[in-house]
């Protein structure tokens, strides 16, 4: 599989990248405001163009003379996230004008970016070529004019950004695996392998996971965080079956991430979400759940990919931190309730072995074949027990389910005015399917599909 593609969005502070930001990751996880630098950290989403992912990252208002303060720390990890990206988009203000700060930041990524694409925002209701004409002497290309809150022109903005880097990515599907490890993707896994990225923050204990369960001591593991610079990938059998382990840098909090080594170490670890069959999540059982490891798991969660979570060093946990780390995993990580949860002792190999039956039938689940027809009388078994409320005089009909897709699962539900089925039954439904057909450790989809009304006014 190829990596998947990097873009930043960067510009000086309020042109309107973290309204972009969630434009682009449907979501609103950038906080957004009319009020100049909100947005310090590195925020990193998962974007699609069609049916291809790839990964955002929003930076802070980006002032490149600031020498010290709040402003220098935005600017580095502004520069942190050029870094990484494969295309800079750089966002500039249509209303405002060009400013010579725009020249200060065009003039520095014309030095360090990969590549930059010009993005002329907030040109709803104005002529794009008449305000877009004076940004050509930023030297960047032809301007792109958008409305990152009325999403005009954005599609056109991402296919333009990504369009070099999806030709490398097809290329890439036939190359030889020997060149795809030389450009440092994670290479493909054999048929039947399973890949499993060991992920969560710095100094958890996933390189002495991976040394326990290959028997030796193949990564550096010590008690300093992030040891781990890059994914590794390592191929080992047990018990008859093969598997690729994939060790991750830990995923620091973004303001943490400032070594210049560590450069790759945020995106390295999404793009292995990305390219596993089952991730483990590893927390440790003496620090508190945190902000960063729901986030990790979002990811996890948006990617589709099978879940086993897993707390560490549970043998040198008291009573107290033990209690404490059950109640927040109810509270901060309840959307992964389908994932089994295991407490393990990476160091000691307690509880290893049941932690591998688990990521076995998670990847059971997520590759699982389901019939038409036992879909079909699943979904019927659910609605006789409990129908769709009533939108109006409205009430939805359920008619036939098929597969969709795997890894993650999708149910696919027809019938008619299912743009009428709330939320709260679409859960229900996923529970019941869950059930059914024992889909734990995967995330599973339902899309719904309704029919054309044959009485609707025609054209």
């Amino acid at each position: 599989m190829a990596r998947l593609p990097v873009l930043a969005l960067v510009g000086r502070p309020n042109v309107g990248k973290s309204t972009l930001f969630n434009r682009l990751t449907r979501s609103r996880a950038a906080l957004v405001a009319d009020v100049p630098g909100l947005t310090r950290d590195r925020q990193y989403g998962r974007g699609r163009l069609g049916e291809a992912p790839y990964i955002v990252i929003d930076s802070g208002g980006f002032e490149p003379v600031a020498k010290s303060g709040v402003a220098a720390e935005m600017a580095r990890q502004t520069r942190q996230a050029v870094v990484e990206a494969d295309v800079v988009v750089l966002l500039v203000d249509g209303r405002e004008g060009m400013s010579p700060r725009d020249q200060e930041i065009a003039a520095e990524l014309r030095r360090t970016a990969r590549r930059v694409v010009l993005a002329v925002n907030k040109t709803e209701g104005m002529p794009r070529e008449q305000v877009a004409a004076e940004f050509h002497a930023l030297g960047l290309g032809e301007p792109q004019a958008i409305s990152s809150a009325h999403g005009d022109g954005v599609r056109e903005l991402v296919e333009i950004a990504l369009a070099p880097l999806t030709e490398v990515a097809r290329a890439d599907e036939v190359a030889a695996p020997h060149e795809a490890a030389e450009a440092g993707a994670p290479a493909p896994a054999e048929p039947g392998r399973v890949k499993v990225a060991v992920v969560g923050r710095p100094n958890v204990g996933k390189s002495t996971l991976i040394n326990t369960l290959l028997g030796e001591e193949r990564l550096i593991a010590f008690d300093q965080p992030g040891t781990t610079r890059d994914a590794v990938a390592i191929d080992f059998d047990r018990a008859g079956r093969p598997y690729t382990l994939v060790d991750t840098a830990g995923l620091r909090r973004r303001g943490k991430v400032i070594e210049t080594v560590e450069k790759f170490s945020v995106v390295k670890t999404l793009q292995a979400i990305e390219d596993c069959h089952v991730c483990v999540l590893l927390l440790d059982a003496s620090e508190q759940v945190s902000d960063q490891d729901a986030s990790i798991a979002g990811y996890i969660l948006e990617a589709g990919r099978a879940l086993v979570v897993a707390v560490n060093k549970w043998d040198v946990a008291d009573a107290e931190a033990r209690e404490r780390i059950k109640t927040e995993l109810d509270r901060k990580l309840y959307f992964l309730r389908f994932a089994k949860l295991h407490f393990i002792s990476a160091r000691e190999g307690f509880g290893v072995a049941a932690l591998m039956r688990s990521v076995d039938e998670a990847y059971a689940a997520a590759i699982s074949k389901l019939s038409t027809p036992r879909l079909t009388r699943a979904l019927r078994e659910a609605v006789e027990r409990q129908p769709p409320p009533r939108r109006g005089l409205v009430r939805p009909k359920l008619r036939y389910a098929h597969q969709g897709g795997q890894n993650p699962p999708i149910v696919v539900i027809h019938g008619s005015s299912l743009e009428n089925v709330p939320d709260a039954y679409r859960r229900y439904l996923e529970g019941w399917f869950r059930e059914r057909f024992g889909l734990s450790g995967t995330p599973l989809r339902i899309e719904f599909r309704s029919a054309a009304n044959p009485y609707a006014p025609r054209d």
